[in-house]
Protein backbone atom coordinates (compact mmCIF):
# COMPACT_ATOMS: atom_id res chain seq x y z
CA UNK A 1 0.00 0.00 0.00
CA UNK A 2 3.20 2.35 0.93
CA UNK A 3 4.16 1.87 -2.37
CA UNK A 4 0.60 2.42 -4.22
CA UNK A 5 0.85 5.95 -2.84
CA UNK A 6 -2.65 5.29 -2.76
CA UNK A 7 -2.82 6.51 1.27
CA UNK A 8 -0.35 9.64 0.49
CA UNK A 9 -3.69 11.79 1.56
CA UNK A 10 -3.99 10.52 4.53
CA UNK A 11 -0.35 11.12 5.76
CA UNK A 12 0.02 12.85 8.98
CA UNK A 13 3.79 13.21 9.05
CA UNK A 14 6.27 13.77 6.85
CA UNK A 15 7.07 10.42 5.14
CA UNK A 16 10.84 10.74 5.98
CA UNK A 17 9.96 10.77 9.63
CA UNK A 18 8.03 7.47 9.27
CA UNK A 19 9.31 3.73 10.67
CA UNK A 20 6.38 2.40 8.21
CA UNK A 21 8.30 4.50 4.86
CA UNK A 22 11.23 3.40 6.39
CA UNK A 23 10.67 -0.66 6.57
CA UNK A 24 8.79 -0.45 3.29
CA UNK A 25 11.57 1.27 1.24
CA UNK A 26 14.57 -1.42 3.05
CA UNK A 27 12.09 -4.16 2.13
CA UNK A 28 11.37 -5.42 5.88
CA UNK A 29 8.05 -6.49 5.75
CA UNK A 30 5.79 -5.63 8.46
CA UNK A 31 3.23 -8.95 9.05
CA UNK A 32 0.26 -8.53 10.77
CA UNK A 33 -1.53 -12.06 11.47
CA UNK A 34 -5.30 -12.14 12.54
CA UNK A 35 -5.47 -8.72 11.74
CA UNK A 36 -9.31 -9.66 11.01
CA UNK A 37 -9.57 -10.49 14.63
CA UNK A 38 -9.73 -6.40 15.58
CA UNK A 39 -11.42 -3.70 15.01
CA UNK A 40 -10.05 -3.11 11.49
CA UNK A 41 -11.20 -6.67 10.33
CA UNK A 42 -14.82 -5.66 11.47
CA UNK A 43 -14.55 -2.33 9.85
CA UNK A 44 -13.20 -4.40 6.46
CA UNK A 45 -15.74 -7.23 6.57
CA UNK A 46 -18.86 -4.73 7.14
CA UNK A 47 -17.57 -2.86 4.14
CA UNK A 48 -17.28 -6.60 2.13
CA UNK A 49 -20.42 -7.38 3.49
CA UNK A 50 -22.47 -4.08 1.78
CA UNK A 51 -20.55 -4.98 -1.68
CA UNK A 52 -18.12 -1.75 -1.25
CA UNK A 53 -14.82 -4.43 -1.13
CA UNK A 54 -13.53 -7.41 -2.40
CA UNK A 55 -12.91 -9.62 0.39
CA UNK A 56 -9.53 -11.15 -1.39
CA UNK A 57 -7.90 -7.16 -1.95
CA UNK A 58 -6.07 -8.14 1.62
CA UNK A 59 -3.98 -11.29 1.71
CA UNK A 60 -5.56 -13.73 4.31
CA UNK A 61 -3.57 -15.97 6.57
CA UNK A 62 -1.89 -18.88 4.91
CA UNK A 63 -0.79 -16.70 1.56
CA UNK A 64 0.78 -14.22 4.99
CA UNK A 65 2.79 -17.41 5.59
CA UNK A 66 4.09 -18.01 1.81
CA UNK A 67 4.85 -14.52 1.29
CA UNK A 68 6.85 -14.45 4.69
CA UNK A 69 8.67 -18.03 3.54
CA UNK A 70 9.52 -16.31 0.18
CA UNK A 71 11.12 -13.11 1.93
CA UNK A 72 12.75 -15.48 4.54
CA UNK A 73 14.18 -17.63 2.10
CA UNK A 74 15.63 -14.61 -0.14
CA UNK A 75 17.18 -12.92 3.02
CA UNK A 76 18.70 -15.45 5.57
CA UNK A 77 20.75 -15.69 7.59
CA UNK A 78 21.44 -13.36 9.31
CA UNK A 79 17.59 -11.98 9.08
CA UNK A 80 16.48 -11.42 12.98
CA UNK A 81 12.64 -11.84 14.19
CA UNK A 82 11.49 -8.27 16.10
CA UNK A 83 8.16 -8.81 17.78
CA UNK A 84 5.44 -6.06 18.93
CA UNK A 85 3.05 -7.38 20.90
CA UNK A 86 2.12 -11.28 21.94
CA UNK A 87 0.22 -13.75 21.07
CA UNK A 88 -0.43 -14.33 16.95
CA UNK A 89 1.69 -11.29 16.89
CA UNK A 90 4.60 -13.39 17.37
CA UNK A 91 3.86 -17.25 17.15
CA UNK A 92 2.43 -17.05 13.35
CA UNK A 93 5.46 -15.27 11.84
CA UNK A 94 8.00 -16.80 13.72
CA UNK A 95 6.75 -20.29 13.28
CA UNK A 96 7.93 -20.20 9.05
CA UNK A 97 11.28 -21.25 10.54
CA UNK A 98 10.62 -24.35 11.95
CA UNK A 99 7.64 -24.84 9.15
CA UNK A 100 10.10 -25.07 6.64
CA UNK A 101 12.69 -27.33 8.85
CA UNK A 102 10.00 -29.70 10.12
CA UNK A 103 7.02 -29.72 7.91
CA UNK A 104 8.53 -28.90 4.40
CA UNK A 105 11.87 -31.20 5.19
CA UNK A 106 14.01 -28.30 4.31
CA UNK A 107 16.57 -29.33 5.75
CA UNK A 108 19.27 -27.06 6.99
CA UNK A 109 16.91 -23.80 7.23
CA UNK A 110 18.82 -21.21 8.98
CA UNK A 111 17.19 -20.16 12.33
CA UNK A 112 16.42 -16.31 13.26
CA UNK A 113 19.48 -14.53 13.56
CA UNK A 114 18.31 -12.81 16.56
CA UNK A 115 14.88 -12.00 18.42
CA UNK A 116 13.28 -9.35 20.42
CA UNK A 117 10.15 -8.73 21.89
CA UNK A 118 7.94 -5.45 23.16
CA UNK A 119 5.49 -6.46 24.98
CA UNK A 120 3.03 -4.95 27.81
CA UNK A 121 2.74 -8.30 29.13
CA UNK A 122 5.13 -10.83 31.05
CA UNK A 123 5.68 -13.70 28.88
CA UNK A 124 5.53 -16.99 29.86
CA UNK A 125 5.30 -20.71 29.28
CA UNK A 126 2.37 -20.48 26.47
CA UNK A 127 1.06 -17.15 27.56
CA UNK A 128 -1.05 -15.22 25.71
CA UNK A 129 1.59 -12.39 25.39
CA UNK A 130 4.08 -15.27 23.89
CA UNK A 131 6.76 -17.71 24.69
CA UNK A 132 9.61 -16.65 26.61
CA UNK A 133 12.65 -16.98 24.02
CA UNK A 134 14.10 -20.02 25.62
CA UNK A 135 10.85 -22.05 25.10
CA UNK A 136 11.08 -20.94 21.38
CA UNK A 137 14.49 -23.11 21.59
CA UNK A 138 12.54 -26.50 21.68
CA UNK A 139 10.16 -25.32 19.16
CA UNK A 140 13.30 -24.86 16.73
CA UNK A 141 12.34 -20.92 16.16
CA UNK A 142 15.95 -19.95 17.86
CA UNK A 143 19.48 -21.75 18.71
CA UNK A 144 20.69 -21.53 22.21
CA UNK A 145 22.86 -18.72 21.76
CA UNK A 146 21.05 -16.51 19.52
CA UNK A 147 20.47 -13.28 21.25
CA UNK A 148 17.57 -12.62 22.85
CA UNK A 149 15.76 -9.05 24.38
CA UNK A 150 12.52 -9.12 25.77
CA UNK A 151 11.50 -5.10 26.46
CA UNK A 152 8.67 -5.22 28.68
CA UNK A 153 7.02 -1.90 28.35
CA UNK A 154 4.59 -0.04 26.05
CA UNK A 155 5.01 -0.95 22.56
CA UNK A 156 3.29 2.61 21.44
CA UNK A 157 6.31 4.47 23.18
CA UNK A 158 9.61 1.64 22.71
CA UNK A 159 9.30 0.62 19.51
CA UNK A 160 9.21 3.85 17.64
CA UNK A 161 12.44 5.13 19.98
CA UNK A 162 14.21 1.52 18.79
CA UNK A 163 13.33 2.44 15.50
CA UNK A 164 14.58 6.10 15.58
CA UNK A 165 17.90 4.98 17.23
CA UNK A 166 18.13 2.40 14.91
CA UNK A 167 17.46 4.92 11.73
CA UNK A 168 19.90 7.23 13.40
CA UNK A 169 17.11 10.04 13.86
Amino acid sequence: MIRSVVLEQYYEIDPKDSWVVAACEKNIPIICPAWEDCTTGNIFTAHVIRGEYDPHMVIQGVEVMMFLVDWYKKNAPGVGFFQIGGGTAGDFPICCVPMMEQDLGWEGTPLWAYFCQISDSTTSYGSYSGAVPNEKITWGKLAPDTPKFIVESDATIVAPLIFAYVLGW
